[in-house]
């Protein structure tokens, strides 16, 4: 299981992400370009020291991410609220990489077409989103805990 940012706008938002990342195991791709310089000074509020623990990888534009994902055969995951699933109604696979978008615009249409599974997390009406961070840290506890690689926790078995 891997996160994907799509060309990040805040800082604060991405160091949290690779802070979760970090504690998770789980790889951060950044696909630029990013609305900040990718720095530590610009990253180390939000990430602290955990950031030298982060497995990050950066993708020069979506189409050069996107080339990576088809080689690797990966099922790209977009958390959206243009989506009509609901995240929780989903089934993840381990290798899914789980796609945010910008905090300012989420992604452009072209983009969000490439996916293979679109949803949304359900909220109250008329209520537009959830800080990114927070949506991604949601999903992802989600996925790691139906595929039973939350760290620590042993595979789920059905009860007979």
């Amino acid at each position: 299981m891997d996160l994907a940012l799509y060309q990040p706008d805040i800082a604060a938002n991405t160091g949290t992400l690779l802070r979760l990342g970090a504690c998770m195991g789980v790889k951060v791709h950044i696909i630029h370009p990013a609305g900040f310089a990718l720095t530590d000074r610009n990253l180390t509020r939000a990430g602290m020291d955990y950031l030298d623990k982060a497995a990050l990888a950066e993708h020069d534009s979506f189409a050069a991410f996107q080339d990576w994902r088809h080689e690797q055969g990966r099922r790209l995951v977009l958390l959206t609220t243009k989506a009509s699933q609901s995240a929780y109604q989903a089934t993840y696979l381990p290798s899914d990489i789980l796609l945010l978008g910008r905090e300012s615009a989420g992604v452009p249409e072209n983009v969000a077409e490439t996916a293979d599974l679109r949803l949304r997390i359900p909220m109250q009406p008329d209520l537009r989103s959830i800080n990114v961070a927070i949506a991604g840290a949601m999903i992802l506890g989600e996925a790691l805990r139906q595929t039973g690689t939350l760290p620590g926790m042993t595979p789920f078995t059905e009860l007979s």
